[in-house]
């Protein structure tokens, strides 16, 4: 329930998905409060408990509409363009992810899932395989270039996420100076 620039991300990325999409989010949490953190929004507990990141998408492709865009809710400044961007990608792939510098190569908490995702999945979830990516190779996937993925924003700040106190901190700091480019 962090605040970035005085703002809840939560809130923040409703309001996102609000303007990419013209809907509202599911919120695919564990927390018995979750229903409270934002009234009115739809929230799903992970169908598989203790499966991490990949269990939350899972969750998301079997409870969301299908196809999904998903985004990381401690992720502050993915913007409606890219939320945009991802879902009409979506259409021609099964799984849709940004390039990034990231030690994955590839941003699987800011990407997009089509049904065609739910058994490899589960198929991953089953093995014990609880990376976010562990069902890539048994469906289409498209990896967006990082040059088109920049056309949005800078990757390293969209992308980023609050973790920790001091990401808290960097955050607000790179809040501060998106405000003072614009």
């Amino acid at each position: 329930m962090a605040s970035v620039g005085g703002v809840r991300i939560l809130d923040a990325l409703v309001r996102t998905f609000r303007e990419a999409l013209g809907s509202d989010p599911i919120l695919i949490a564990n927390d018995p409060d979750a229903a409270n953190w934002y009234p009115g929004l739809q929230v799903a507990r992970d169908i598989r408990q203790g499966a991490g990141a990949l269990g939350g998408l899972h969750t998301a492709v079997v409870e969301g509409p299908a196809p999904v865009v998903c985004v990381a809710w401690d992720m502050p400044f993915v913007p409606a363009g890219f939320i945009a961007h991802l879902a009409a990608q979506v259409e021609r792939w099964d799984a849709v992810l940004p390039a990034s510098r990231g030690r994955r190569g590839v941003e699987p908490l800011c990407a997009a899932y089509g049904p065609a995702c739910r058994v490899p999945m589960e198929e991953a979830l089953d093995r014990g395989d609880l990376r976010a990516i562990a069902f890539h190779d048994a469906v289409k996937t498209c990896i967006l270039p990082l040059e088109d993925v920049a056309v949005f924003g800078d990757p390293a700040a969209m992308f980023f996420n609050v973790n920790t106190k001091d990401d808290l901190k960097r955050a607000d700091e790179l809040w501060r100076q998106r405000g003072s480019s614009r």
